[in-house]
């Protein structure tokens, strides 16, 4: 069986010359901290689920986000025994001054710089994901 598949944007923004990352709170169980992603459903594609995901649950849509498709992260690892697959893009917000919206999936979010992006996160595959974003950044000049 193949397991889960998940999709998503790290999504960043520049803020008074620091580069804060937007981490949200899940709302169920242990309330841990991710960028906006979600299941893909079927006949999606990946890219799809991102979009629709980030808007369902941060209230961003396509034109709210300059997206990177080059810069990509897929992560695998077992959630109750069974592989999951997320894949996440980098994206900047047009708008810095924007924030995001909750929905019920979670019940709160911040932008974060780098440090503590990575504290709030806990897991090393997302921490390793924030600092590769990071380099890409600072490497592409972004």
């Amino acid at each position: 069986m193949a397991g889960r598949r998940a999709c998503g944007f790290v999504i960043f923004r520049r803020f008074y010359g620091s580069v804060e990352y937007l981490l949200m709170q899940t709302s169920y169980g242990s309330y841990h901290w991710t960028p906006p992603k979600g299941h893909v459903d079927p006949g999606e594609t990946d890219m799809e689920t991102a979009l629709r995901e980030t808007e369902e649950e941060a209230g961003f849509s396509a034109k709210d986000l300059n997206i990177f498709e080059e810069a990509k992260r897929e992560l695998v690892y077992q959630v109750k025994g069974k592989p999951k697959t997320v894949i996440y893009w980098l994206a900047e917000m047009v708008n810095a001054q924007k924030d995001a919206r909750l929905s019920h999936e979670h019940q709160k979010f911040r932008w974060l710089q780098l440090q503590e992006a990575c504290h709030l996160a806990g897991y090393s595959e997302m921490q390793d994901t924030l600092k590769y974003f990071d380099g890409y950044i600072i490497d592409n000049h972004l």
